[in-house]
């Protein structure tokens, strides 16, 4: 009986033990008192209080031209997937592992990167100008969503072999505003009511990761500083890249996410899973600029401009 005892109350510390070491988003709270939501996430990680995190509120009038980041190099981001996408409720967000790991180079990267997986962060689905969720914001303004598209140095095999490096990561981060229907993302949405709980999966046909975002030749203007992962461990070595151009889906599809969960049935449903935008300290975003009316040209319109109104005024 003793020994029955010590077991039972082994098992209990270890059931403990897992949930207090589980980190949550705050919508999560309720439901599990224990877990440790965003401002408790360095109790889960000591990288979460470090000073280079992510997201970032990005003030326009404070970023910094860099005439260096030119368009970045897709290269594979066109080319479907030989083999099936899997689709993935983790507990957390939406997650596509990538198999064919399409890379980016350029736009002022240091090294080139291969994709390794896609997801997706948002507020409630069914109201999402009321209660957006992108991570990132631009001057306070937030979108009803962001994609990721989380790449790794080339060089790497792994996240957790490029995690030991200082510059392992780079993520595409993408806002998805409400506007119209993206037919693009069908396959992926019809899918959702497959997966709506923690640890289901689905297999889905590949698309070329491209047919997910906006047009190459809009992808010209973005932000570019140097953060972490937004969820544990918040590893701090991610280079970030921010699109100005942001996908569209329709409010219906947004709406979709709404059967997600968190966890299993009856559980919390899977709403404002982001993390609140962390400190810039003493970073700097900067900005390519791309794609704006270059200032010369400005120059030369107005001076032909101003010499076509002189010779009308003699």
């Amino acid at each position: 009986m003793e020994l029955l005892f010590l077991a039972l109350l082994c098992l209990h510390i270890l059931k403990t033990e897992a949930v207090v070491g589980h980190w949550c988003y705050r919508t999560q709270k309720c439901e599990q008192p224990q877990c440790k939501d965003p401002p408790q996430w360095h109790q889960v990680s000591d990288w979460c209080k470090g000073n280079r995190q992510s997201p970032v509120n990005i003030v326009t009038r404070n970023v910094v031209y860099d005439k260096n980041l030119k368009a970045l190099t897709f290269e594979g981001y066109d080319v479907k997937d030989s083999a099936k996408w899997t689709l993935e409720n983790n507990g957390h967000t939406v997650k596509v592992a990538l198999s064919a790991s399409p890379k980016v180079g350029g736009g002022g990267l240091k090294r080139k990167y291969k994709a390794v997986e896609f997801h997706l962060h948002w507020g409630v689905p069914g109201e999402p100008q009321t209660v957006p969720g992108s991570e990132h914001s631009i001057d306070g303004q937030k979108y009803p969503m962001e994609l990721h598209v989380v790449h790794i140095r080339e060089d790497a095999s792994d996240v957790t072999e490029a995690k030991k490096t200082t510059d392992g990561l780079a993520v595409l981060a993408f806002f998805i505003e409400a506007g119209k229907e993206n037919k693009n993302y069908a396959t992926l949405l019809s899918e959702l009511e497959k997966i709506k709980y923690r640890g289901k999966s689905t297999q889905v046909n590949a698309l070329p990761l491209s047919s997910l975002l906006p047009a190459e030749e809009e992808l010209g203007r973005f932000y570019r500083y140097e953060g972490s992962l937004t969820s544990p461990d918040c590893y701090q070595g991610v280079t970030w890249t921010v699109f100005e151009k942001p996908v569209e889906l329709n409010v219906t599809q947004l709406s979709l996410f709404s059967a997600l969960h968190f966890e299993g049935p009856n559980s919390t449903a899977m709403t404002e899973n982001f993390r609140p935008v962390q400190p810039l300290n003493d970073r700097e975003v900067l900005w390519s600029g791309s794609a704006m009316a270059l200032p010369e040209a400005k120059l030369l319109l107005l001076l032909a401009l101003s010499c076509a109104l002189s010779s009308v005024s003699h």
